[in-house]
């Protein structure tokens, strides 16, 4: 496995594997790697001949008031983790080298990202767009792969990828829990003990909701109320949103007969975590 820290040189290893045929699929992350990052290294290396992992906090996507500085960082782990999943490439740039000095160009997706996360974080998703684009330009991938906890990211960047025509294929991979359900987060390492088991809220919530619709619930109201009674059990849980919008335009439903997307923001104590699912009847 070979790490490269500058645009020159790893655009230089993907030219030269590409001259040998090579399909390449690319992991961005922001790096404190944990099972599900692995997972998708996994599915990517299964899929591909040469795979490229991103290591990089990305400033662009935090506002300012926001966890950039305090933002978990473990190279040396994330390297095992790499290798392990069988990873053959990292790519782990510093900030400077990502955005040159008086760059004033920038990448954002109307419409998508006016709800859930995006209303809450009005710069976030223009961070992600822009920096996920310039990592396309850098790694030339043949597909690329994300994670479904982050659904609207997902949505965003598949609507990107469309609009702009990268000739990239992007995979959206399960969401992975701990034993006990909570979805894994480099933020998770936030929680304290009791805020770790508070946590819990948000997995138990969901699936009451899920519960309900499996019983015939189709009422968009009643199934937002199960979710929010339920988080309001929890001392320590404060509702950013409960969401329920289709699942391919992130638009607000008034029925469940088409895909729709269930997705929540919880802080618990000053720790904000996400969660969700898809339901289609």
């Amino acid at each position: 496995m070979k790490t490269f820290h500058t645009i020159k040189e790893l655009k230089e290893e993907i030219r030269s594997l590409k001259k040998s045929g090579n399909c390449i699929g690319f992991v961005p992350t922001m790096g404190f790697l944990h099972e599900g990052h692995k997972s998708l290294i996994e599915r990517a290396v299964k899929e591909n001949d040469i795979v490229v992992v991103s290591i990089f906090v990305n400033p662009t996507q935090f506002g300012p008031t926001e966890d950039l500085d305090a933002y978990p960082r473990d190279l040396e782990h994330d390297k095992k983790l790499c290798k392990d999943a069988g990873a053959s490439i990292i790519f782990n740039p510093d900030p400077k080298e990502m955005y040159i000095e008086g760059a004033c160009s920038t990448v954002n997706v109307s419409g998508l990202t006016e709800g859930l996360c995006g209303a809450k974080r009005p710069v976030h998703f223009g961070g992600v767009c822009t920096v996920v684009s310039k990592l396309f330009n850098i790694v030339t991938p043949d597909k690329a792969y994300f994670g479904e906890k982050d659904a609207q990211q997902l949505a965003v960047i598949k609507r990107m990828v469309m609009d702009l025509n990268f000739d990239i294929e992007i995979i959206g991979c399960p969401i992975i829990r701990e034993e006990d359900g909570l979805a894994k987060s480099s933020r998770n390492t936030y929680l304290s003990s009791e805020e770790r088991k508070a946590a819990l809220i948000l997995n138990k919530s969901l699936t009451l909701a899920k519960k309900a619709l499996i019983s015939g619930e189709k009422n968009v109201n009643n199934i937002t109320d199960i979710i929010k009674n339920s988080l309001n059990t929890e001392p320590l849980a404060k509702i950013d949103y409960v969401e329920i919008v289709d699942s391919l335009n992130l638009k607000p439903v008034t029925s469940t007969d088409n895909s729709i997307l269930i997705a929540i923001a919880v802080y618990i104590g000053k720790t904000r975590l996400i969660d969700n699912f898809t339901w289609t009847n």
